[in-house]
């Protein structure tokens, strides 16, 4: 007949796993500083996201702001601009989506879901064909023009004519004040 009774633990059983124990907490206090250098640096945490001061900018004019390593435009709109890009129907518009990071994905490019405020547009400023950076006040519909394959972008950003097959894209933003907007 076996034996079915377990043996004692021995010392030695208790050296084996008292080792492995030191050994599985050695691997991971050697291996947690590459694991940490992996980390982004604050310096790229602080390039997340920027703040703006409005004020400055006319009715009419666009100042170019560097987010994340791209362009970033900001274009104060004036009434006929903003007229003219809320009566386009959304039939027209060879991209339907409004590319808003601050709106649901599926939401509609209507003028008012490609802004927070009409006055102020906020775009990244790089053309969803290729990645070039389109110029301001340029094309048939006075918005930015794509020089190097002749992507148009209407006064909302949105894409009207030539190969880009998307909207700019809105970043994520908010306003701090009625002037100051914190952007990503």
């Amino acid at each position: 007949m076996a034996n079915t009774t377990a043996a004692e633990p021995t010392r030695r059983d208790f050296l084996y796993i008292a080792t492995g124990a030191v050994a599985g907490v050695g691997v991971v206090l050697t291996a947690w500083p590459f694991i940490d250098q992996m980390n982004p640096t604050p310096s790229a945490l602080a390039m997340g996201s920027i703040e703006a001061d409005l004020t400055s900018v006319q009715p009419g004019q666009q100042v170019v702001l560097t987010w994340r390593s791209h362009p970033l435009f900001v274009r104060r709109r004036t009434p006929k601009e903003i007229a003219e890009a809320r009566a386009v129907p959304l039939s027209e518009l060879p991209d339907p989506i409004a590319r808003n990071q601050n709106l649901p994905d599926d939401a509609p490019a209507t003028d008012e879901n490609r802004e927070i405020k009409p006055e102020y547009l906020i775009l990244v400023g790089v053309c969803t064909h290729l990645g070039c950076t389109p110029t301001a006040f340029e094309g048939d519909y006075g918005g930015w023009l794509c020089h190097c394959h002749g992507s148009q972008y209407d006064t909302a950003g949105r894409i009207r004519k030539g190969p880009a097959p998307q909207n700019l894209l809105v970043p994520p933003y908010t306003y701090l004040t009625p002037m100051r907007v914190k952007i990503g």
